[in-house]
């Protein structure tokens, strides 16, 4: 991932922010090309190898998430011919260390407290109930336990989970004791993988287990400013997601459900931050809402991720349109963002399923499906002959779709009917047996 150098050569008097951040995130580069378009010089501190002479081009700071406090003395170093303005996060892992570097640094940000709640499902969700917010009843075990010795305490639907990894990952409905059991085992199984192993992250050897909350999901993104909340967009997720997986696909903003329940689900989520205790920055919700409430399955320190975070616009009068990016590096080098809003155009985002496992070995009519009215874009990110894993196992999509229209229907009907026109390819898995 080469950045443009003027993303990482300083100018007097140039602002700069430091960005952490996985050097597998798309996100990573989006924040790069913000920060040249805003005149920004953008530090990274990433987890690449410090043996490697910059494989990367971009001058990152070398880091280990599982060894915080080791890099954050080494961060705290190379920053002391560079001061900074700002710091911030890519990714729930690297919220964290960024949330103690900026206390350190005297910045503004969420607190370290704030930012390790927000990324462990159990620590949240104790904290939402404390805080008399409705949550799913839960408990945290050890992977290695039996799951059937656990089954006597379960009220059917349940929804498994490990908690050590974001989004959909691992995330399995069981309506039964077979499907318990089997579900049980099948996470287990993934966090004995060497992906999960090479983590080093103490929650990989925990499994959650919550009650099955039916309703409608919905994401927020929002931005704190020294404690003050304001919601940015609200997303609809149309698809159902009902299980056994929960595939995230289609964002749609605005929110097409009635301006009450918006209400709602923001008044919830402020409630929420300021039960985990977030303070300066961006926030990324997702929620259930059923006749007894908002029920929040995710408060994050962190903006929405991956290359979602291109469905959203912002302007102002008499500036040029912006993207997220640029409007969370605006707040960390202290200007107000008070004045920016959402676009007017409804915006859509299809994160594109994978179908199957297998190899991937191309899509067809990409030319077909950016011809749909009111498609932005349409960005394949998946390589030829990689392998692919479908959930709960998959962490990845085989891209993007975005649209803008008059209405959030006709964007949501975009990005549909140019996913119908694509035309994948998936090879079966070989598995090449030892004669």
């Amino acid at each position: 991932m080469t950045l443009p150098l003027d993303a990482r050569e300083a100018r007097p008097g140039q602002p700069r922010v430091l960005l952490l951040a996985m050097t597998t995130g798309y996100q990573t580069r989006m924040f790069g090309e913000a920060a040249a378009a805003l005149g920004v010089e953008l530090i990274y501190a990433t987890d690449r190898c410090d043996q490697l002479d910059d494989p990367w081009r971009d001058g990152a700071i070398p880091v280990r998430f599982h060894e915080e406090w080791r890099s954050v003395d080494a961060v705290l170093k190379a920053l002391e011919s560079r001061p900074v303005s700002g710091v911030l996060a890519v990714g729930d892992r690297p919220s964290v260390m960024a949330a103690s570097i900026a206390r350190l640094l005297g910045l503004p940000g969420h607190s370290t407290e704030a930012a390790a709640i927000a990324r462990d499902k159990r620590l949240s969700r104790e904290r939402l109930r404390a805080s008399g917010l409705p949550v799913p009843e839960f408990q945290a075990v050890p992977a290695g336990v039996d799951p059937a010795t656990l089954l006597a305490g379960l009220t059917f639907p349940v929804v498994i989970k490990p908690t050590v990894l974001s989004g959909s990952r691992g995330v399995i409905r069981a309506d039964d004791a077979l499907s318990f059991v089997t579900a049980f085992d099948r996470v287990r199984r993934m966090l004995a993988s060497s992906d999960i192993r090479e983590l080093h992250d103490p929650e990989s050897d925990v499994i959650q287990i919550e009650s099955y909350i039916p309703g409608s999901e919905y994401a927020l993104e929002g931005l704190l400013d020294h404690g003050a909340f304001r919601t940015l967009a609200m997303f609809d997720k149309p698809d159902p997601l009902d299980g056994p997986f929960f595939e995230e696909s289609i964002y749609v903003t605005p929110s097409r459900v009635n301006p009450g329940i918006q209400q709602q689900i923001a008044a919830a989520v402020e409630r929420a931050a300021a039960a985990i205790g977030l303070h300066h920055g961006p926030v990324h919700a997702e929620c259930r809402v059923n006749s007894r409430g908002v029920y929040l399955l995710e408060v994050a320190a962190r903006p929405i991720g991956g290359l979602c975070a291109k469905v959203l616009r912002f302007v102002k009068p008499g500036e040029p349109t912006i993207g997220l990016e640029q409007l969370i590096l605006r707040q960390a080098i202290g200007e107000s963002t008070a004045d920016w809003t959402r676009e007017a155009a409804a915006s859509a985002v299809m994160m594109i399923p994978i179908p199957r496992s297998g190899v991937f070995r191309g899509a067809a009519g990409i030319e077909e499906a950016r011809a749909v009215a009111g498609v932005d874009e349409v960005l394949i990110t998946a390589k030829a002959d990689q392998h692919l894993l479908a959930l709960p196992e998959g962490a990845s999509y085989l891209g993007f779709i975005f649209a803008r229209a008059a209405s959030p229907e006709a964007a949501e009907q975009a990005v549909r009917t140019a996913h119908e026109r694509l035309r994948v390819t998936i090879d079966p898995w070989l598995e090449v047996l030892n004669q």
